[in-house]
Formats: structure tokens, C-alpha cells, sequence
């Protein structure tokens, strides 16, 4: 039997998804004694250290976890689950972590460096474990802002590190206790491997070191190994659209520059979500990305029906999933208020792992703007994030070009554009908008996604309206101004017709991901087509 810690925050169906389908019957923590009476446990830590600890400590689990993890005693932590086990983080200065490993966590700091760090990343195995057994050096997922570096003092807990500008600590074992900053149960194939060597592993049967063999004469970090020299992979994402068709059911459609209807007024069907999703997850993608286009406002939260559709999604898909639309407050029809929280939380306790907030986030903007760049804590970024951690929280953008002809037009940032406006305009901004592109705002993009950031989003989803459909490759111009803007990764989307389209985004721009849609449903390039033209052109991928 195993048993799950799940203290309340984000998504640890995945999780239970995930040992099920391993063969494994699974229970959950329903209070402190619970913990002493595990076999094994499992804590699939998510969200800030300092609500973590906070929550822990409210329902009685610190002490029994402590007791527990000072006998040695079959432990799996994972992502935040690392995190805790050492004496506090800089995330929540103050808030003391369980101590169980010296040194403190801290944030990602080298210069340049997009911080959250997103993506599926290599490790450099330091010692024998059972826990990497069969391990054939394959990228895993990984996804926080903060983390444990090797020290004198904690080097006999180091099992694996990392590369992310500096390497960090990425899995650590001491007896039968492990933990990694990985998130195994979202990294395909590989990561289920590296749970299923835990769940039946009776007695720790040390196993071979497969990488970072010390080589004599050769430099060597504190942890007594070369550096690890791990690279981060760019990522391709397949993004759903699903909103309900004239006869009532939940489709996956494509837009043309926004206009889901087929000439003859039918809404495009291009599938059904769930098993589009799982298709993509077969055929090799990073991430699959759920756009709620309808807005499901009359119906109690938990009869939304893209929850099922995400509850149904994490039991066939072992990669991370984002959901986007309609997270934002609203009343149902029965008159019950709902927070922008709530509504997130739900989709996380989902199967979600990422929200994605759309026209609120440019209501959160305007806000914060006229209040002079002051945080009150109030905003959907900032309550969420401040719970699940800024990596929970993706702003989708979408703008269309207003082209002038001096940079003095307009109180936005300005570019000089390679693609002259209809009146032969070297110059353009990118106006906001929100609805579906319907109604635009005095407010450009690049200046959202500063201010994004500054509130605790971890990542931009940057769409574009007039390439949207269009086949005809990335808007490299917008991608590249926003990048400069921010210092959180951003996701290229719109305008995607080919495997060139993807190399080009990623050789001319910064953007650490590119999504696609309709091209991906109809079948015109796979994303193994696409992951291999990028390889071919030396661009970093998983397999």
C-alpha cells in the first residue's frame, strides 16, 4: 500500500494517476498518524515553500513527517517534497523547512537566466541508486524558481545534479529516503520508470552510477563530481481549443484569426479532447495545453464540464497539462460567487498542473497600472501564485499589430517593423486585447507581460491575432520584444505551418517553448516530424 500526502494544494492527481497505472493501490492522508503508519509515502509537494510548510504544520503532519523521515523509513518526495527537507528557503524567508538536509534553498539567479525554470532537462547521477535503475540518461520535467545547491555539508545526500545556468541538487538519498526536484509523474515513460523503481523496490539495491563518474585529474564541483553540464530542451506543446458545438458536446476546433465556424456556420470539429490529448502525448509532446473558448458562467463549479475532461486527460497523459479560459471570479446562475483561486484550485485538484489567464490578466494590468505599480495581493496572479507557486501561473496574450509611422504616435513601446504596414508604416505596437480578440485595450503587449511578471506569473503564452490560422510562420518580431521585456519563459504561439516554422522561432528568438494547434489536428506535421527537423538543426529537444 502506498500513501499519499496530499496537504491540500495543487494538483496531485497526476500522481495517484500515475502509481494506479503502475499497478499499485494508492491512499491518501487523512490524518497524522497515517503518516507513521506508512509503508511507503509519498509527498508530491506543490506550490510555495512557505504555504506548504503553513499547511503541514495546520493539520498535525510536521512532527509525524519528521519522526518519520529521521527513522530512514521509504520516502518519495517530490519538487517541493525535496524542498522541505531542508532548513528553510529564500522563497519564504523566516518559515524553517523540516531540517532534515543542511542548507537553504534559493532562487535562480545567473544572469539572463529565465526564471521559473520550465522544461525537461538531462541529470548527472552521483551515486548508486536503486532509484535510477535502467536509467538511459533521458531528459526529465522540471519546473520551480528555486534550488538546492551542493555543499560540503549535505554532499553524502547528493544523488543527482543539474544544469541551469549553475548546477543544483536534482535528487538526493539517504537510506530509504529519496527525493527529487524532477516531477517523475509528468515525465513520460522515463519518469514513470523512475516511480515504478520505488514503489516496488522491497530493500534499496544499490545500482551502478550510469553518469558523472569522477575523472581523475579533471575539475570537479563540491560534490566531488564533474559538472553536470545538463542542457534545458525547447519545448513543442500541443494546444487544444475546446469549446461545445451546436448540438451540445465538448470538441476540439481551430480558429482563423479567432472564427471557430466553417463557412456553412458549423463550429470546426477536429476531434474529441481527451483523445486528441493522449494521441499527442503518444506522438512525443512536452506539454498539452487546454483552452477553454467557451464560457461555461451559468453552471456550479463543479459541474464544469472541462473538468472532466482534465480528470479524464490525467489518467492517459503523463506530461504536464495547462488549462486557460475562465479563470477568473464569477457568479453562477444559483448566485454563487466563486474567486479567481477557487476556480483554479478546482482545475488544479483537476489534473491541471498550469493556469492560464487571458482578458482578467489585462484587467489586473490596467489595475495595478493606475495604482502606480502597487501590489495589494488581491489580483488572480498574485493569490494564485502566492499558493501554488509562480510556475502554476501562465498569462496568455493576445495582440494585434497597429502600425504607425513614428514612434511618437502612441504612448507604447514602438518597434521598427520588417513588414511595412498597408500604407507602408515602419513602424507598429501590439495592442492587448481580450473576448477572443474582440475588444482591444490601451495597452501593449510588452508592457502586460513586464507587469505579469512583477505580480508572480511565471510564464507568457504569447498568441498573435494576425497570424493566427495563417500557416505562415511565428511573429519572430513580437516574440522578440516580449522576450526582452521579461525574464520568465515564454511560449511562441500563432501562425505555425511547418517544422521550419519552429526551428526559425527558435534560432531567431529567446522563446524557450513554441505551441501549435491546427496543424497538429489535421495532420499536417507530426510532433515527431517537428522534434526531429529541430535536432537536425542543433537545436536542444527530448526525444
Amino acid at each position: 500500500m502506498i500513501t499519499l500526502l496530499d496537504y491540500g494544494a495543487g494538483n496531485v492527481r497526476s500522481v495517484r494517476n500515475a502509481i494506479r497505472r503502475l499497478g499499485f493501490t494508492v491512499r491518501d492522508v487523512s490524518g497524522p498518524a497515517d503518516i507513521l503508519r506508512a509503508e511507503k509515502l509519498i509527498f508530491p509537494g506543490v506550490g510555495s515553500f512557505g504555504s506548504a510548510m503553513e499547511s503541514l504544520r495546520r493539520q498535525g503532519f510536521l512532527e509525524p513527517l519528521r519522526e518519520y523521515l529521521q527513522a530512514g523509513r521509504p520516502y518519495l518526495g517530490i519538487c517541493l517534497g525535496l524542498q522541505t527537507l531542508f532548513e528553510g528557503s529564500e522563497e519564504s524567508p523566516g518559515v524553517a523547512g523540516l531540517g532534515l538536509i543542511p542548507g537553504r534553498i534559493e532562487r535562480f539567479r545567473t544572469p539572463g537566466l529565465s526564471v521559473p525554470q520550465i522544461g525537461w532537462n538531462g541529470i548527472a547521477i552521483r551515486k548508486p541508486s536503486f532509484l535510477f535503475a535502467e536509467y538511459q540518461d533521458e531528459k526529465l520535467y522540471f519546473v520551480h524558481g528555486y534550488r538546492a545547491g551542493a555543499t560540503e555539508e549535505n554532499r553524502d545526500w547528493v544523488l543527482a545534479e543539474t544544469t541551469y545556468g549553475t548546477d543544483f541538487i536534482s535528487a538526493v538519498q539517504k537510506e530509504e529516503v529519496v527525493a527529487c526536484q524532477f516531477h517523475p509523474e509528468k515525465s513520460g515513460k522515463a519518469g514513470l520508470e523512475i516511480l515504478h523503481n520505488f514503489l516496488k523496490q522491497e530493500k534499496p539495491v544499490p545500482r551502478p552510477v550510469t553518469t558523472g563518474t569522477p575523472v581523475p585529474g579533471a575539475a570537479v564541483n563540491v560534490s566531488g563530481y564533474p559538472p553536470a553540464r545538463t542542457k534545458l530542451a525547447k519545448r513543442i506543446i500541443a494546444c487544444l481549443d475546446v469549446r461545445n458545438n451546436d448540438q451540445g458536446d465538448l470538441v476540439v476546433t481551430k480558429g482563423d484569426q479567432y472564427d471557430v465556424r466553417e463557412t456553412g456556420g458549423e463550429v470546426r470539429n477536429l476531434g474529441k479532447p481527451v483523445e486528441l490529448a493522449a494521441r499527442y502525448f503518444r506522438d512525443g509532446a512536452d506539454e498539452v495545453t487546454f483552452l477553454n473558448i467557451t464560457a461555461f458562467r451559468d453552471f456550479p463549479l463543479e459541474d464544469q464540464p472541462m473538468l472532466e475532461v482534465l480528470e479524464r486527460a490525467s489518467e492517459e497523459v503523463f506530461v504536464p497539462l495547462t488549462i486557460g479560459g475562465g479563470i477568473r471570479e464569477f457568479t453562477d446562475a444559483n448566485g454563487r460567487y466563486y474567486s479567481a483561486l477557487d476556480v483554479a484550485a478546482r482545475y488544479f485538484r483537476a489534473g491541471a498542473d498550469k493556469v492560464s489567464i487571458g482578458s482578467d490578466a489585462v484587467a489586473v494590468v490596467e489595475d495595478y497600472l493606475r495604482r502606480g505599480r502597487q501590489k495589494d495581493g488581491s489580483s488572480s496572479i498574485e493569490q494564485i501564485a502566492y499558493v501554488y507557486g509562480n510556475q502554476a501561473v501562465v498569462v496568455s496574450i493576445d495582440p494585434r499589430r497597429v502600425y504607425v509611422n513614428s514612434p511618437d504616435e502612441v504612448p507604447h513601446q514602438v518597434i521598427p517593423t520588417a513588414l511595412p504596414g498597408p500604407a507602408g508604416e515602419e513602424y507598429c505596437w501590439y495592442q492587448c486585447t481580450i473576448k477572443g480578440g474582440r475588444e482591444g485595450r490601451d495597452l501593449d503587449a510588452a508592457t502586460l507581460a513586464s507587469a505579469c511578471e512583477e505580480l508572480g506569473a511565471g510564464e507568457i503564452l504569447l498568441n498573435c491575432i494576425d497570424k493566427d490560422g495563417t500557416n505562415s510562420g511565428f511573429d519572430l518580431e513580437l516574440i522578440q520584444m516580449v522576450k526582452e521585456a521579461v525574464n520568465i519563459p515564454v511560449i511562441a504561439s500563432s501562425g505555425a505551418g511547418s517544422s521550419e516554422h519552429f526551428t526559425e522561432v527558435f534560432a531567431a528568438t529567446g522563446a524557450e517553448a513554441a505551441l501549435a494547434a491546427g496543424i497538429f489536428h489535421r495532420g499536417e506535421v507530426t510532433i515527431r516530424e517537428v522534434k526531429q527537423h529541430l535536432r537536425q538543426a542543433g537545436i536542444e529537444t527530448r526525444s
